[in-house]
């Protein structure tokens, strides 16, 4: 299986040079800035195909595979991955849990329990997603680990609309990177696959990571 490393993906800052990337034309969230736009990358494509140090998947509460990229990151591992799954006792939603990667070209997977979008509770959802991207990002600094990739999580069957789940990932990444907490982190990929998801964080990211100055 052919993998992709971290050096093929580039980060939001050349991605603004080559103009894949464009400023919003809409005021950018507050906090927003180009500090992080080296560390910051977007790539649509088979996350089970990425040579990082950890992919995030969106799992159900099982942990032990479905559908979406759930499945392919199961049917990509092998049986070890469900075997070592089985062991973990399922996951609680809004929270992750670490195993290996076996048969995948990353080190470790993160399986993250996003929530079933709930149009009469959005804010519930908005709690449950942002815990996702929090709990994941902290279990990779405690693993040591540098190099993450995100799935799209929640936006497939479980519903959530895909603007506001972006702006819900770039929101806690950022503010991830911000803290003391986020220093050793080198690299974070969005990864997105349906056209629904690129198009969301191609809006979305101008507006949490924005230009430098210099254009950088």
């Amino acid at each position: 299986m052919a993998s992709h490393s971290v050096s093929e993906m580039l980060p939001v800052s050349l991605l603004y040079k080559q103009g894949e990337l464009r400023p919003s034309r809409l005021p950018p969230i507050p906090g927003a800035s180009s500090a992080h736009n080296h560390r910051i990358s977007l790539h649509r494509g088979d996350i089970t195909k990425l040579s990082v140090d950890a992919i995030v998947n969106a799992a159900n509460s099982s942990l032990l595979g479905g559908g979406g990229v759930d499945g392919a990151i199961h049917r990509a591992a092998g049986p070890e991955l469900r075997q070592e799954c089985q062991t973990l006792g399922g996951c609680r939603t809004g929270s992750a849990k670490i195993t290996g990667a076996y048969q995948l070209p990353c080190k470790k997977v993160i399986h993250a329990v996003g929530p079933i979008y709930n149009q009469q509770d959005p804010a519930g959802s908005e709690a449950y997603l942002r815990s996702c991207y929090d709990t994941s990002l902290r279990i990779a600094v405690e693993n040591n680990l540098e190099t993450i990739a995100f799935s799209a999580i929640s936006t497939g069957v479980y519903g959530y609309p895909s603007m506001d789940a972006a702006h819900i990932a770039c929101d806690t990444v950022r503010k991830f990177l911000d803290s003391d907490a986020g220093a050793t982190l080198q690299t974070i990929v969005f990864v997105t696959f349906e056209r629904k998801d690129v198009d969301a964080y191609r809006i979305i990211i101008p507006r949490h990571f924005t230009p430098a100055t210099d254009g950088a």
